[in-house]
């Protein structure tokens, strides 16, 4: 119970530690502009206490040798403005003056990503340089980079989302199409837009002008005719985003059904002392889900067959879900022979497998979102499991999930690795969010097996030149090789990454879920089922 506790107090602590964004002297630097910071802004603009952040961790121990780059220099996220659900994406002007990272580009196109899955109405607070330009070749030119932001405003728009963007600042070269693409375009004064700055200007054609004449507030208002609403400051500005999301008219309902919350009639409290990452002390995967699902309620679906993989039907905070989770006891299954085997926990056999294709195709049918908990060491190996077909079985999981057309959310609460993320759902397969506990480990394969395989490779590798290694160097490559997968195994290694879109408080996830599930309820327009061919 401490060790989780603990882990997560650290992540809080880090999490405190990127708010800061570029520092005390950034902070004071834009507060000398006459400008709030991004977090500032955020604050004023959202409902109070309705702020979900997505993507904190972003860039996270990346771009050190630049000075490093806090939440990829961006922060996204969902809120509510007068009770309506909005994407925010803010640049952190604290932070290089907002360019563009790699990852910031990533971050913004995530959050975008979100918000087009979702139909989740998105507003831009820009102030940013533009791109970061010593890494350019990272930033500019593939499908993931910069010029998909503009393509995704474009999709957007024709799809209805809303978009509103904010000038707060400078708004410079490629990037000022991303403001001037979305349906209103407010300015504030003493900000700049323009394709190319004064000093471009003067070096490419010789022309000397004001950045104010160029691309000022004044100028794009009265002249250029391109900003809607020009404001004197952050707080007027901020203000009239607020009066015009006020006014929004309301669209079609999603088919999600919906009741009255009910809150678990047990406390999430109690999951710090239920969980337990230990091999030699499972824990009960049902009584996680029994403090997260409301009133504790589940219906669990073929209860005696595939006991490693729970399935069944719930509600998370008012919304029916189809939950498939794996379960860390160890089971007994009796084979069609009549033996009786011990089924592993948190491993997916070919019964396990079966049962979830089924049941993720049922909610399909049914239009029952699915969410589904991680912690899985993959499927079995070995002859018994292959002559049962476990290669067929799992090939139908992974096409039931692969064309779900309900929402798809993920929780990694454990381990998930090598195939078994793949069929739970993985970033890979679509899942509107993603995410994790302080607990999660998400690689191929465990430290420790990837240790032990990669050791024995290496080995081989030497004998075969004529090397022996003694078993003092064999220890000592095998703790190198486990720390650098252990680094990379750990959630924060993945959200810096955009693997992972928060990582929560494990008595949170009742929340994270349903916040995820009121975003998805905005899109009601729900594709045709259908899997193709199945192995049978």
């Amino acid at each position: 119970m401490r060790f989780l506790a603990d882990l997560m107090s650290q992540v809080r602590n880090e999490g405190e530690r990127i708010c800061e964004g570029g520092g005390p002297k950034a902070i004071e630097n834009q507060h000398g502009k006459g400008r709030l910071t991004a977090r500032e802004r955020i604050e004023i603009l959202a409902d109070p206490k309705t702020f979900f952040e997505l993507g904190i961790y972003a860039a996270h121990g990346m771009y050190e040798e630049w000075g490093g780059a806090p939440s990829a220099g961006v922060i996204t996220g969902l809120a509510r403005i007068h009770t309506r659900m909005v994407m925010i994406i803010a640049n952190d002007a604290t932070v290089k003056a907002g360019a563009f990272f790699p990852m910031t580009s990533k971050k913004v196109i995530r959050a975008q990503n979100i918000a087009i899955e979702n139909r989740i109405p998105t507003i831009y607070l820009v102030d940013s340089a533009g791109v970061f330009l010593p890494l350019q070749e990272d930033v500019f030119p593939d499908t993931d980079d910069f010029g998909r932001v503009f393509r995704n405003n474009a999709v957007m728009s024709a799809l209805g989302i809303p978009q509103t963007a904010a000038i707060m600042g400078m708004c410079v070269a490629g990037g000022g199409y991303l403001p001037v693409m979305c349906d209103h375009v407010l300015m504030t004064d003493g900000s700049g837009l323009f394709l190319a700055g004064p000093a471009l200007v003067q070096a490419a054609i010789g022309q000397k002008v004001s950045a104010e004449d160029l691309g000022g507030a004044a100028m794009h208002s009265a002249i250029s005719g391109t900003v809607d609403f020009r404001e004197p400051d952050d707080q007027a500005c901020l203000a009239r985003i607020r009066s015009i999301v006020e006014k929004w008219g309301y669209r079609r309902q999603s088919p999600w059904d919906r009741k009255k919350p009910v809150e678990p009639a047990l406390a999430a409290e109690e999951i710090y002392g239920i969980y337990d990452s230990s091999p030699a002390r499972p824990y009960d995967m049902k009584e996680i889900l029994a403090r997260v699902l409301d009133g504790s309620r589940f219906d669990e679906y073929k209860p005696e067959y595939g006991k490693t993989l729970i399935c069944g039907y719930g509600r998370i905070g008012g919304f029916a879900v189809g939950i498939v989770a794996n379960q860390k006891l160890h089971a007994q299954q009796t084979d069609h022979e009549g033996r009786k085997r011990i089924e592993f926990g948190g491993v997916i056999y070919t019964e396990s497998a079966e049962k979830a294709a089924r049941f993720i195709m049922d909610c399909n049918q049914n239009l029952i979102p699915l969410v589904f908990f991680h912690d899985v060491n993959g499927f079995m190996v070995g002859r018994d499991a292959e002559w049962s077909g476990i290669i067929k079985a799992g090939a139908k999981m992974v096409n039931a999930v692969s064309n779900s057309v309900v929402p798809k959310i993920t929780v990694i609460v454990g381990g998930s690795f090598g195939a078994g993320h793949y069929a739970m759902c993985g970033k890979a397969f679509d899942p509107r969010f993603v995410f994790a506990w302080p607990t999660a480990r998400y690689a191929v394969m465990s430290g420790d097996s990837a240790a032990g395989t990669l050791v024995e490779i290496k080995v081989k590798q030497l004998e075969r030149g004529g090397k022996k290694l003694s078993d003092e160097e064999k220890k000592d490559l095998y703790e190198s090789v486990k720390r650098t997968y252990d680094e990379q195994t750990d959630p924060r290694y993945g959200a810096a990454r955009l693997w992972i879109d928060k990582i929560i408080d494990p008595i949170e996830t009742r929340d994270a879920i349903t916040q995820a599930l009121e975003a998805a309820a905005l899109n009601p327009d729900v594709a045709e089922f259908g899997v193709g061919v199945l192995q049978t």
